[in-house]
């Protein structure tokens, strides 16, 4: 009886820890959204923002996911687990930001190394007009459910410069190489590139598409 109340006690302050980080950053992404152009609507922004935090947590929970997103991608392989790829948190939480219907901002898919054994996929968010490497990434997979998120042009473990093409292919190692140091504040040239085809299927509202599962 003890234990099990001394359980319920550790896992209720875990849980509460974890949402403590989640609303700190749901209320940085929001800024941060809402600072990408004075047209930006600062209530559509916080909605994106609470949305894209709570649909990573629950992909994680639909996925089993177990102990780490590179470990996940290793018992995919192994056929022990169906879904946890970076695609399909990019899917799964597109999915649940297309039901938004966006007004101020405007939702692309994003692609490094594509057609490679070490393809990543993630979201980018941009103002109205704004070029896709001026967006923010929004991506599930990298911390395992908790959202990270960063400036296109910030994101250092997809940085040339910083060797991200020289990476091993996640879906055969169970740990990430160590990045090479950095200059402070320096940064090269994105492996980010806009993937068009899906990047209509998040944008239209109205017709219904037929999902291609290329993607990893």
């Amino acid at each position: 009886m003890i234990r099990t109340v001394v359980f319920i006690i550790a896992f209720s302050l875990c849980v509460s820890a974890v949402w403590a980080k989640d609303e700190k950053s749901i209320e940085k992404l929001r800024d941060a959204l809402a600072a990408l152009a004075p047209d930006v609507d600062p209530g559509e922004a916080d909605l994106l923002s609470v949305t894209a935090h709570t649909a990573s947590r629950d992909c994680a929970r639909e996925y089993h996911l177990a102990w780490s997103p590179i470990f996940q991608n290793f018992l995919i392989t192994m056929g022990k687990r169906e879904r946890g790829w970076c695609g399909h948190y990019t899917r799964d939480i597109g999915e649940r930001l297309k039901e938004l219907k966006l007004k101020t901002l405007v939702l692309h898919w994003g692609a490094a190394f594509a057609g490679t054994d070490d393809e990543s996929n993630c979201l980018v968010v941009t103002a109205r007009n704004q070029p896709f490497q001026d967006g923010i990434v929004i991506d599930g997979w990298r911390r395992a459910g908790r959202l990270f998120w960063c400036a296109v042009k910030k994101d250092s473990e997809y940085d040339l410069a910083q060797g991200a093409g020289s990476r091993r292919v996640r879906s055969s190692e169970l740990f990430r190489a160590q990045r090479p140091e950095r200059q402070p504040g320096y940064h090269g040239i994105t492996a980010w590139k806009e993937d068009p085809l899906y990047t209509a299927w998040l944008q239209d509202y109205k017709q219904g598409w037929e999902w291609q599962p290329t993607v990893r």
